[in-house]
């Protein structure tokens, strides 16, 4: 275990001795650090849980108390997976809530410099959040998505797997699965052919999901028509189904660029 004769770590904090601490690293109460985690200067944990093969960098805040007027000390925490990448000045706060409450964050995420994690958050695999991109209280992250430099996101948005959003932007209602989003307000723009492409989507998968966002931003139909025909006609597609899912049970809605057809791209 290399630990710097600098760092201050609680009493009960569980840590591997493949873990390498460094200077004037402060690890609070109720910390547990999976196997061969780096943490580098300066960073500070507290009520935590830190997967195998993370890097936490200098200056990173994990952990600490939810920015929430109604939190009262309950004994929450934040959890982290394995492999993620975590940049200088980050700040992940654990939630607010009951007991047991946590902001979950998931594995090979890689967070850039001052980005920013709010109380009760869920952000799946491998998401990157680049610099100063901020999420507000119980936002839902899906597996994968892009969030642009200081993009900002209101408190129980949720953003769907796979989506990019521009930096510079601004959410406050839903972002559905495989879109891609910019403006302020953010406004999907089709789908994130590109990303979809990188990410070993399938040439026909890719297609289905292109019909699907030129019905749903076409003038002809009502949204709740267009959840009806895509379950209809693509059944069969589990991607095409999760997008209608995923508009079917939005709380806070979805911005819509509508026009009469999406520009010819390839697929």
């Amino acid at each position: 275990m290399a630990i710097h004769k600098t760092a201050i770590i609680a009493d009960n904090a569980v840590i591997p001795a493949s873990c390498e601490i460094g200077p004037n690293v402060v690890i609070g109460e109720d910390v547990i650090l999976g196997e061969n985690v780096k943490i580098m200067a300066n960073a500070y944990l507290e009520c935590c849980e830190i997967g195998d093969g993370t890097l936490i960098s200098p200056f990173a805040s994990l952990g600490t108390a939810p920015q929430d007027l109604s939190y009262k000390g309950q004994k929450t925490k934040a959890v982290i997976g394995k492999n993620c990448i975590i940049k200088e000045y980050v700040t992940i706060n654990r939630a607010a809530g009951e007991d047991g409450a946590v902001t979950k964050v998931g594995d090979k995420c890689l967070f850039m410099a001052s980005s920013h994690v709010a109380h009760n958050c869920v952000v799946e695999d491998e998401a990157i959040f680049a610099n100063l991109a901020t999420i507000g209280g119980h936002c839902h992250v899906g597996k994968g998505a892009f969030l642009g430099g200081m993009s900002v996101y209101h408190q129980n948005v949720r953003i769907g797997e796979y989506v990019i959003v521009s930096g510079f932007s601004a959410a406050r209602m839903d972002l559905p699965p495989f879109c891609k989003a910019d403006g302020r307000p953010a406004i999907m723009h089709g789908p994130n052919t590109i990303g979809l492409k990188r990410r070993g989507f399938t040439p026909q998968e890719r297609k289905n999901i292109r019909n699907a966002y030129k019905l749903i931003q076409s003038r002809t139909y009502l949204l709740s028509d267009v959840v009806k025909i895509l379950e209809e006609q693509y059944a069969d597609d589990k991607n095409v189904m999760r997008l209608a899912e995923f508009i079917k049970t939005s709380k806070r809605g979805i911005y819509l660029s509508r026009c009469n057809d999406l520009p010819d791209e390839e697929v």
